[in-house]
């Protein structure tokens, strides 16, 4: 039998992900991966799930992690969502055929429709990029009418947006914007925080309301020179973009993550390492 043949279970793809499986069972999973490249993204993605909740509390690697929180339902969740995603792509083919649509014949595979959290990101990353070059103009109502800037995005962007406190990590808020929707709009406006330190360095938090789906994502990527890191649940999604050391960009996205979701600064016993 053939490793494109051989029968894997999602538990031992999950089990993969954890790197909880001998030499021996890796490398044939990795030669079965080979030859299914769908189950190989799904795979990647539970991977960088993991390495998301590791980097942002890597002391509680031998912690049980809460239901609501643990890689295995969240990569079920992702790959009920996948299935359906290429449901979606294969219905619309069968549509152009029908319909006599040409300029697809020569191709070999269709791409799904990039991820909800994949836009998010990259809008998050091209608001950074443009507006922390900004001297005057960085924000648009400044740090010193606070009051007015928690009023005014939390009623746009329809949850409550409280600043968080950077102070230990050296970082002072400068003020925020509101932003238009992303581009396939599935989230409403979104809210642009900035945050500087005394080298000039900026970090900015770009929050938005949940998405349909309101699922527990998280995930660290980097886009150029630019470090990124996105969550969502069921109330924001949220994605801190920087251009700090991974070490430093870390310890801000942590401290952000743990205020915007209320969690104490020890949460040990909530989380354990991806891997």
């Amino acid at each position: 039998m053939s490793d494109r043949d051989t029968t894997i279970t999602e538990e031992q793809l999950l089990a993969f992900a954890d790197g909880r499986l001998s030499d021996t069972e890796r490398a044939a999973i990795e030669r079965w991966l080979v030859h299914n490249p769908q189950k190989a993204a799904e795979v990647a993605h539970w991977q960088r799930q993991n390495e998301a909740l590791t980097a942002l509390f890597p002391v509680a690697a031998n912690d049980a992690v809460p239901e609501r929180l643990s890689p295995h339902r969240l990569a079920r969740s992702q790959a009920a969502n996948d299935r359906f995603r290429w449901s979606q792509v294969a219905a619309a083919v069968v549509l152009l055929a029908i319909g006599g649509v040409v300029g697809w014949t020569g191709r070999d595979a269709v791409t799904p429709v990039e991820a909800a959290s994949d836009r998010l990101i990259d809008s998050a990353v091209t608001a950074h990029a443009l507006y922390v070059r900004e001297n005057r103009h960085a924000v648009e109502v400044s740090a010193g009418d606070k009051e007015h800037l928690v009023n005014w995005l939390s009623n746009r962007v329809t949850q409550p947006i409280d600043p968080p406190d950077l102070t230990a990590e050296g970082f002072a808020l400068v003020g925020g914007r509101l932003l238009p929707p992303a581009d396939y709009g599935r989230t409403g406006p979104a809210a642009q925080l900035m945050y500087e330190n005394g080298a000039g360095e900026r970090v900015t938090i770009y929050i938005t309301s949940a998405l349909a789906d309101g699922k527990d994502v998280y995930e660290f990527t980097s886009r150029g020179p630019h470090e990124a890191f996105y969550w969502a649940n069921d109330r924001i999604t949220c994605t801190v973009v920087g251009d700090l050391p991974e070490a430093e960009m870390q310890a801000v996205a942590k401290k952000i993550f743990q205020q915007l979701t209320r969690r104490p600064d020890t949460p040990a016993a909530e989380y354990r390492r991806g891997g």
